[in-house]
């Protein structure tokens, strides 16, 4: 695989034509969705944010042959459904022919860079929906920070609103992540009680013209039992940091699993850069807990 990895930029620089040819060729599946009713997606759409740090190095995410050798890994292992990434890191998996069968979701609006001053203006600088649906895609995933102190949010709600109808207009799923966020000593932090998440989660669930195809993406907070109460959409949880206890972020996922809402998972840095460097490891148990 790392010699396919070196290779992928000379067919980017005499043959670009090559990714639409591989996207045109991808083996999809019927739905999404199996007959599990389940989802295991690991997700890779941090560093189009400029969010590259995992497991207390800044840098993790940086090196773009290491963070696709551990894509690679992850697709590879029995019970992964598919991954969520933006344009670039998709084009590289498309071209390294491990997309066949799988759930693709496309990331949308990386606009809000981590750490700057205008992070919560999440534009629309990666996929469109009709990128998405150009590409044979499975789906679109977009980031609403909902921030009541910065102007900004009501962009992004219309921008998000707008993906949601578009994306449900070409019959595609609308994953959409929401949170209540503030800037606590000048950086974006997001809100984990469950009545924030309520909140979020109630504002999210009506954006766009219809809510047919709209799934959540939420983290695990205490009182999910109440959170996932605000909506019917079924929803997936988020991973988050590299948690210090995987053995505590596993009960976690378990417990929230349960509820009738909830129907897999979307991780992206627990399970690439996980501690003891096993990727395979925790992949498969991330699996078992589905």
């Amino acid at each position: 695989m790392r010699s396919r990895i070196a290779a992928l930029t000379e067919t980017r620089a005499r043959r670009p034509e090559a990714i639409a040819e591989a996207a045109a060729c991808r083996a999809r599946r019927p739905a999404p969705v199996g007959a599990t009713g389940r989802l295991m997606i690991v997700a890779a759409d941090h560093p189009a944010r400029g969010a590259l740090a995992a497991g207390g190095d800044p840098y993790a995410m940086a090196d773009r042959g290491d963070l696709l050798d551990r894509l690679c890994t992850a697709l590879d292992r029995p019970g992964v459904d598919g991954v969520l990434a933006a344009p670039d890191v998709v084009e590289d998996l498309l071209l390294l022919g491990v997309l066949d069968g799988k759930v693709v979701i496309g990331s949308m609006n990386r606009g809000g860079i981590a750490g700057a001053s205008f992070e919560i203006d999440d534009r629309f600088t990666a996929y469109s929906a009709d990128a998405i649906a150009a590409s044979r895609l499975d789906g679109g995933k977009m980031l609403l920070r909902i921030d009541d102190d910065d102007p900004a949010t009501a962009g992004t709600l219309e921008g998000c609103a707008r993906a949601v109808s578009a994306l449900a207009g070409h019959g595609l799923m609308a994953m959409v992540e929401p949170f209540i966020s503030r800037r606590v000593d000048g950086r974006v932090r997001n809100v984990l009680t469950p009545e924030a998440m309520i909140r979020a989660v109630s504002i999210a669930s009506a954006l766009g013209t219809t809510s047919a195809r709209t799934w959540l993406k939420v983290p695990v907070v205490p009182d999910m039992e109440r959170v996932m109460a605000a909506s019917t959409l079924p929803a997936l949880l988020l991973g988050g940091e590299v948690a210090d206890d995987p053995r505590a972020a596993l009960d976690g996922w378990r417990r929230a699993l349960r509820l009738p809402t909830v129907r897999g998972l979307v991780v992206g840095r627990s399970l690439l850069y996980p501690r003891n460097g096993d990727v395979a490891g925790a992949v498969d148990a991330a699996v078992d807990a589905l």
